[in-house]
């Protein structure tokens, strides 16, 4: 799950302890969320547009995928006027801290890492804010991580 930490980093979630994460508006990516990511679902934490970018940490889905509130709300900056409640289009899940990296996994040591070949966030226009991790990639980077 990709977050700019100038919105919300992985310090700001130690701090909550837990939130929702709303607001995500490409479907590929909501049906991650709607469809696959389950309660007790470990994500890697990645700050992006940042300098570098990179895996901050490890965090929990908490409550698996339901409609994303702030598409009926106005006011906020995720509105969506097709969104509606008998209807819903986009979805969100919460999330829980479970640890800060001791060392900052950039995403250049994500690409050059040869055990993380074929991993979705290293290849060329790889975009998504939310994406599938393998189980020996996610392994491979929280090693990382605690080094």
């Amino acid at each position: 799950m990709k977050s700019e930490p100038g919105v919300y980093s992985i310090d700001d979630l130690s701090r909550d302890k837990k939130t929702y994460w709303d607001g995500v508006r490409n479907y590929q990516a909501r049906n991650f969320m709607r469809d696959t990511m389950k309660t007790g679902d470990l994500v890697l934490f990645y700050h992006s547009n940042a300098e570098p970018p990179g895996v901050a940490g490890i965090a929990k889905i908490c409550r698996a995928g339901y409609p994303d509130f702030t598409a009926w709300d106005k006011r906020d900056i995720h509105f969506d006027p097709k969104s509606k409640k008998d209807k819903p289009q986009w979805f969100m899940v919460d999330v829980e801290f479970v640890e800060k990296f001791a060392h900052f996994v950039t995403l250049e040591e994500l690409k050059t890492s040869a055990a993380l070949n074929g991993m979705m966030v290293t290849r060329q226009g790889s975009r998504l804010s939310v994406q599938p991790v393998d189980k020996k990639h996610f392994e491979t980077v929280k090693n990382m991580g605690r080094k």
